[in-house]
């Protein structure tokens, strides 16, 4: 296969990608199904085992089996590997080999690169993906270090330190599988739900994960001068902000006053609002039963599970440059002007092609998924599409039906994991790729919208 996608210059860089994250996939799938991997030292049926190495590469965290309760030591370190690998993204950890063994980097692979974290130029991407590296370590040791002062505490020291690691490095990649299993099947965070220090360290680690490291480069060289930074990153910023501020105010004043929540202490409250609206962007912890949420607070999960993070991040979703691009065009077209502008810029017009374009793949690969697993397993609607929105976004979140799912709906799931952290538009470059524009254009007409 990789001899015939060479020919003719068929090995596009967003055709490595694609081939790249499916390697360690069924690597990881193969030595999950090991009976080294699980508790009772049996071997784990191939299509749970791919489920789950699907779900760690994809930086997702739907799970067929509880973390803790099914996986051995060695089955939760190639878990942790393998969400490492995905979430920083295949092409940026081999050119993080290269650089250390010492090996040139070709142009055609500073291409890949580029690609592979959305950066604006191929220009001194080497010594941006050291950049990638060493900050991607520091904020998984400080969030390590932090974590352990509670696991330890609740562990012991070498089990504790196992604990923070894995969930430092679960919640920066955006990934969403935790080590809670001994406190319950499935429980996630929920056992620290009034815990000041596990809540903040793991909503910030969420949220620098799912920037990006373009927007980390920005924010190096031009620290807290905001007039300064290039229009991708005021954007991330600025949309980001308001994905947080305003559903956690929704949480707050509305979801967690209803009765099933009667009780909640102010300090808990505060603290569930705020992570449930860290969360759906797109990490997959939760501190509270989802199973409690009202009707229009999942919706709103649900739509937070599909704008997801930012380019070039450990996040999928499509993006928060997608929604604030649709945002401006609306915006453009109530004030009568023919071009979308933001903060003093004007945007090219086939920045709003690829916006929509992402949007409707999104949308309908969500839709159809969510279908497809409702009437293949009988389960309700909003619970369907809950869950495709969690594999499409690389979320994580779950209503619970995950584990019950069969075959058809578990393939779906991991279509869609797969989907969503490539990339709408990568997939998109790894098909059309090689063909030729047409030499004349079709006469124009109108036609009536709205």
């Amino acid at each position: 296969m990789l001899t015939f996608l060479r020919r003719k210059g068929r090995l596009t860089p967003a055709r490595i990608i694609l081939l790249g994250f499916l390697l360690p996939i069924l690597l990881g799938a193969v030595l999950l199904s090991l009976p080294v991997a699980s508790r009772e030292r049996v071997f784990t049926p191939f299509d749970e085992s791919l489920f789950t190495a699907v779900s760690a590469t994809c930086v997702t965290g739907l799970v067929v089996h509880d973390t803790w309760q099914y996986w051995s030591f060695f089955g939760q370190a190639v878990i942790l590997l393998l969400i490492q690998v995905g979430g920083m993204g295949v092409v940026t950890m081999a050119v993080c080999i290269s650089i250390f063994t010492g090996r040139k980097i070709g142009l055609r692979q500073r291409y890949v690169m580029q690609e592979s974290i959305s950066a604006p130029q191929v220009g001194g991407i080497v010594r941006l993906t050291g950049f990638i590296l060493r900050t991607t370590l520091a904020l998984e040791g400080a969030g390590a270090l932090l974590l352990s002062f509670r696991f330890c505490s609740r562990y012991g020291p070498l089990k504790g330190i196992w604990y923070a690691v894995f969930h430092s490095v679960s919640a920066f990649c955006n990934a969403g599988f935790d080590l809670c299993g001994q406190e319950g099947a499935y429980s996630s965070l929920t056992g620290y739900a009034p815990d000041p220090l596990v809540n903040l360290t793991v909503m910030l680690l969420i949220i620098t994960g799912g920037i990006g490291f373009f927007v980390w480069n920005d924010l190096r060289e031009h620290r807290l001068r905001f007039h300064l930074y290039r229009l991708q990153t005021k954007l991330v910023l600025v949309t980001s902000l308001l994905l947080i501020l305003i559903p956690a105010l929704y949480f707050f004043f509305y979801e967690f006053r209803l009765p099933q929540w009667a009780g909640m202490p102010l300090g808990e409250r505060l603290l569930a609002s705020l992570f449930q609206a860290v969360t759906p962007r797109t990490a997959g912890f939760n501190t509270e039963d989802l199973t409690r949420l009202s009707t229009p607070s999942v919706l709103l999960t649900i739509l937070l599970m599909l704008v997801g993070g930012s380019p070039g991040s450990t996040a999928g979703g499509v993006k928060t440059t997608t929604l604030a691009v649709l945002i401006l065009c609306v915006r453009a077209v109530f004030e009568g002007r023919d071009s979308i502008q933001g903060f003093h810029r004007r945007l090219p017009p086939e920045i709003l092609r690829s916006a929509v374009t992402v949007l409707m793949l999104y949308m309908t690969l969500f839709l159809t998924g969510g279908i497809i697993i409702c009437q293949a397993d009988g389960v309700p609607l909003m619970a369907a599409l809950f869950e495709a929105a969690s594999a499409i976004g690389t979320v994580g979140l779950t209503l619970g039906i995950t584990p019950g799912l069969g075959g058809v709906s578990r393939g779906v799931l991991m279509a869609l994991m797969y989907f969503g952290r490539v990339g709408g538009l990568t997939l998109i470059y790894a098909v059309a790729s090689g063909r030729q524009p047409a030499p004349a254009q079709m006469p124009q007409e109108k036609i009536t919208i709205g």
